[in-house]
């Protein structure tokens, strides 16, 4: 399916005609082989969803051109039928569709094709826990993540007596279930420390607030349990955001002399709606709170130019294209599962990140939030020999197609083919407080060396 996406670009006035012209012929050319008929249309699709955005919002752009546009798409796709492409492009013909229609306000959840609530809530969270397991079976995404903090945070916090995390999205907590194991499984050194999790509750919405506590509030009773189960000293609290999704450092209760990380986890299947904003506090925060480690898996963005909103948008095309191949690799034979997925986790994924480029372009244009935290002060923290091998491990219980390459020396980025899908990357803060002291103690220390050799 990417092959479609190296296509040239048409205008929507040559997309157009190309689909008036060759729409029948394509379909009526019964000699032609399958996979050339099914390259044919997915390139065709790329034209029309390419002219559809150009269309939408660029120099000559023509709404009514937009939606005749957009009613071909509908009548050539279905979210649940056909190729990968064919169901690709239809939930970007639908996010297109919501920008024309003006049905996304400045803070859409995204959740329009499946949202935790209503009178289907059981049925929905159950959904939800099945797409999330076949996620972890199909591919390497979830615990590419979070391995790779996890065993930043072991190294960091090897000697620590008790472990304070505090965590963006701890969904269902499946992350941190790992991480007692590892702790429980300590058979040299002294035992493993006493484990806290923060996790943050947050408000989408009217109900949805009290959705988000009770669920978060569940996944703490979960994780309290497996760790009575395993022996592990833990407790679990949650410290909600304020209306507007921020984070605020004093909200947290901190004890003195547990060694503080904070998680943040912004890839599939996690929120799939960040407010950059509401993210931006939470990183700040810990530049504030100065914690051990801060450990970031974030989704990694091609290089765009000044393209503007089509440039982007193909980019997001190209990058969802490369996650619906890889998790057809995954499960070939399991379309059932592939499409639960699809419709869980990718369908509302792909409509929130097209309507933000729509509005501003933001997560494109701030670039990672790794560079942003580079630029704030943070240092990075070497990736470890052990936890590179570890990412190689993990591939290889997956298709041929994935790879990982070490970016920097404390980020390790996991790919699809030719395609870099998403980052772990490993980073600490100290403050200039804490510089201030150690250079007054190291000259402290070189003038009492310096005393010493003169004495002699």
């Amino acid at each position: 399916m990417e092959d479609n996406l190296a296509a040239g670009v048409l205008t929507p006035e040559h997309a157009a005609a190309e689909e008036e012209s060759t729409g029948d012929g394509c379909n009526s050319a019964s000699t032609t082989a399958t996979d050339d008929g099914d390259n044919q249309k997915g390139l065709r699709l790329v034209h029309l969803l390419m002219a559809a955005a150009e269309a939408l919002t660029g120099t000559n752009k023509s709404h009514d051109l937009a939606r005749a546009i957009l009613v071909r798409l509908k009548e050539l796709v279905s979210p649940t039928h056909g190729t990968n492409m064919e169901r690709l492009a239809a939930y970007f013909t639908e996010a297109l569709q919501s920008l024309l229609d003006g049905a996304v306000g400045a803070h859409t959840t995204t959740l329009k094709h499946y949202i935790i609530g209503g009178p289907n809530h059981e049925d929905q969270l159950t959904d939800m826990l099945a797409a999330y397991q076949l996620l972890q079976d199909m591919s390497p995404y979830v615990k590419f993540g979070h391995f790779t903090a996890n065993q930043a945070i072991l190294e960091a916090v090897a000697h620590e007596r008790r472990v304070h995390i505090v965590d963006y999205d701890v969904m269902e907590g499946a992350q941190w279930a790992s991480l007692m194991q590892a702790f429980a499984s300590k058979k040299d050194g002294p035992p493993g420390p006493h484990l806290r999790i923060t996790a943050l509750s947050r408000s989408c919405g009217r109900g949805n607030g009290r959705r988000s506590i009770a669920t978060v509030q569940e996944t703490g009773r979960r994780l309290t349990a497996f760790a009575a189960s395993l022996g592990q000293p833990f407790t679990f609290h949650q410290c909600r955001l304020d209306p507007d999704e921020t984070f605020r450092p004093s909200s947290l209760k901190l004890v003195r002399g547990e060694a503080l990380v904070f998680n943040c986890m912004l890839h599939l299947p996690h929120l799939s709606y960040r407010a950059p904003d509401s993210v931006a506090s939470f990183l700040n925060g810990a530049k504030e709170l100065n914690p051990r480690l801060v450990t970031l898996v974030e989704e990694e963005v091609g290089p765009v130019g000044d393209e503007g909103f089509v440039g982007l948008f193909m980019d997001s095309l190209h990058r969802y294209s490369a996650v619906y191949d890889s998790l057809e690799a995954g499960f070939p034979m399991q379309r059932w599962a592939r499409g639960l997925v699809e419709r869980v986790f990718l369908g509302p994924r792909i409509t929130g990140s097209v309507a933000r480029l729509y509005r501003t372009g933001e997560e494109e244009e701030r670039g990672s939030w790794g560079e942003l935290l580079g630029a704030c002060g943070f240092s990075g923290v070497p990736i470890s020999f052990a936890n590179h091998c570890q990412a190689k491990l993990l591939l290889g219980l997956f298709n041929d197609g994935y790879r990982v390459e070490e970016v920097g020396n404390n980020k390790l980025v996991l790919g699809w083919k030719s395609r870099r899908l998403l980052s772990a990357s490993v980073w600490t803060f100290v403050s200039e407080r804490l510089i201030s002291a150690l250079d007054r103690s190291i000259f402290l220390s070189d003038l009492q060396l310096e005393f010493s050799f003169l004495c002699n």
